[in-house]
């Protein structure tokens, strides 16, 4: 089986203990040599600040590439760029380039009067800027704000044609699930990476919580094993066996790079690259 790249999303931290396990995190990832790191926004841009000073100090400490996230949500188009800007004068030109999540307690996304009204507008204002490598999301299965999976790819191919140039999807439980996409998306016309996100399930009711939110789809056969792994106690096992086999079924597939979601806590991330074959041994660079 060819080893896969590897890239890890992170949260910036809300504490000096979630400071800790951040940087934790980091040293447990980085042997893995990632192709680069990713930063979150909270919902309704809760931690811009801390994403900002988070995705500094791991660009100027960790040796690792870094991409920050950016949204659209509660801020001007100037007060957007402005952020964009800082970033590059820190040294990182890779951005996720959002729409974001509404704030909680509101009853959807709306824009701010002087902002962006969408991750298009972002990507092409960020394009215009021509200092950027722009990443943006994609949704293997419905996005619940979409009319139906061929809106969605719609809209992905308006992203990539605003200047994107490579898409990380929200997660999935079953390749079947991206390939389906994948090969609508190369219908559409869709030429440039679409690389699968992966979230290895420290907890399933949590991770089941957040499917339901973002509309992807819980296989029975998902929820059963849980529940079962959790009368046992041997969740931890099952996690790692459902996320390897998962990642090991997208490569078979002709899938070359995985983005994982870490949620700051690295031990199941680890293990499950581990069980692919990508270990800090391997200089992933020099693969042929």
């Amino acid at each position: 089986m060819p080893l896969p790249s590897v890239s890890f999303e992170f949260f910036p931290p809300q504490s000096l203990e979630a400071s800790f396990r951040l940087w934790d995190t980091v040293q447990v990832l980085a042997p893995l040599q990632p192709r680069f790191v990713s930063v979150t926004y909270g919902a309704g841009g809760t931690t811009r600040d801390l994403t900002r000073e988070a995705v500094a100090t791991l660009h100027k400490s960790s040796g690792l590439a870094v991409a920050a996230h950016l949204t659209c949500v509660d801020a001007t188009r100037a007060e957007t760029l402005a952020i964009a800007r800082d970033f590059a004068d820190a040294g990182v030109t890779d951005i996720v380039a959002l729409r974001g999540d509404p704030p909680k307690g509101s009853d959807g996304f709306h824009p701010h009067p002087d902002g962006f009204a969408s991750s298009v507008e972002l990507i092409e204002a960020l394009n215009d800027a021509g200092d950027f490598t722009i990443r943006v999301g994609a949704y293997p299965d419905k996005h619940p704000e979409a009319a139906d999976t061929q809106a969605d790819v719609t809209y992905l191919k308006r992203k990539f044609d605003a200047g994107a140039s490579e898409a990380l999807t929200q997660f999935f439980f079953e390749a079947d699930t991206f390939f389906r996409f994948r090969d609508a998306c190369e219908k559409a016309g869709i030429d440039r990476p679409i690389v699968p996100g992966i979230l290895p399930i420290e907890n399933w009711k949590g991770a089941a919580r957040f499917a339901r939110k973002c509309g992807t789809h819980i296989p029975a056969w998902v929820t059963d094993a849980f529940e079962k792994a959790e009368r046992d106690g041997r969740e931890d096992l099952l996690a790692t066996a459902i996320c390897a086999e998962l990642c090991s079924d997208l490569i078979d597939g002709g899938v070359d790079s995985l983005h994982f979601y870490t949620l700051n806590r690295p031990e199941l991330t680890r293990d499950v690259c581990h069980a692919l074959g990508v270990t800090p041994n391997i200089d992933l660079r020099n693969v042929a």
